[in-house]
């Protein structure tokens, strides 16, 4: 007698597999944008460095330059007193600290809190 032994998946395993997949799907689109806005305003504060004067120039002015680049970018979770700066003889540290909160699943939130900073050295 020769026995037969089924192989593969059932069709329960198959629901289950594309459940975790689409559950890791819908996560993996909804984080993606939270992600790339922290990078997106690491990158800008990051290139204050690189902006000639930058040292001389007022708070007013380098928040305004800053509220344009993360307007250019579509960055919404920023807003001016997220920004902060400060002089220290020699210094310049421009900080930025927000928090970005986003829908996951009903009432459930995706939240990132992110800081950045430069320290800028006066020329």
């Amino acid at each position: 007698m020769r026995k037969h032994y089924q192989s593969g998946m059932t069709f329960m395993g198959w629901i289950i597999v594309l459940g975790l997949v689409g559950f890791s799907a819908m996560i993996t689109i909804r984080l993606v944008p939270v992600v790339m806005e922290g990078i997106t305003v690491k990158r800008h504060v990051e290139s204050l460095q690189q902006v000639p004067l930058i040292t001389k120039k007022s708070k007013a002015e380098i928040r305004i330059l800053l509220q344009k680049r993360f307007e250019i970018d579509d960055v919404e979770s920023v807003k001016r007193e997220n920004i902060k700066i400060e002089r220290t003889p020699g210094h310049l540290i421009v900080t930025v600290d927000y928090e970005i909160r986003k829908p996951l699943l009903g009432r459930y939130d995706i939240v990132a809190k992110h800081k950045e900073s430069v320290d800028i050295i006066s020329n």
